[in-house]
């Protein structure tokens, strides 16, 4: 099979998953994973099937296999952020968070990483540092007329909201 012919199967069975009953889809990924298993792309995949259905450590660690087995472009970033949600899910922020940032370094023009990142901070019990991050990242990328008119003040209100929680462990609960 060739990576194109691969990559259309993967396609199709993605294509044909039904979210409610992720059975057929998980059973239908791990046998091209029989053929494919060393194969970025396909682990990747299995480890997505098995976000969605709820089973977040099984996932989570395909979604580091496909890593550590090289996947790229599209698939690496959508990686990142499957990954990095999926750890927030099993309440590991600090590699969540870690995750996120190498995501975002590597993938900077990313909005979606940003958001996602913004929503382990949250979940971290650091909310003001989460509405900050959405902030920066309107004033960053959401150039309108409105939004640049009141650039100065969006990103004065960022940098405020961080550091209200910059010294706050992963996981802390902030009250105010």
């Amino acid at each position: 099979m060739t990576h194109d012919d691969l990559r259309a199967t993967l396609d199709e069975i993605f294509a044909a998953r039904d979210r409610e009953d992720m059975a057929p889809t998980i059973e239908a990924f791990t046998r091209v994973l029989e053929q494919h298993p060393n194969d970025p792309a396909v682990l990747y995949e299995v480890g997505g099937a098995y976000d969605t259905d709820g089973q977040e450590a099984v996932a989570a660690e395909y979604y580091r296999r496909a890593m550590d087995a090289g996947l790229e472009g599209t698939w690496l970033r959508q990686c990142y952020l499957q990954y990095g949600s999926t750890l927030r899910n099993l309440g590991l922020f600090d590699e969540s968070l870690a995750l996120f940032d190498e995501g975002i370094r590597r993938f900077p023009e990313s909005e979606s990483l940003v958001l996602f990142r913004s929503l382990t901070l949250h979940a971290a019990g650091r909310p003001s540092a989460a509405l900050g991050s959405v902030l920066q990242l309107v004033a960053d990328k959401f150039r309108t007329d409105e939004v640049l008119r009141y650039e100065a003040a969006l990103r004065g209100n960022a940098a405020y909201l961080e550091s209200l929680d910059a010294d706050a462990p992963a996981g802390a609960v902030i009250r105010r």
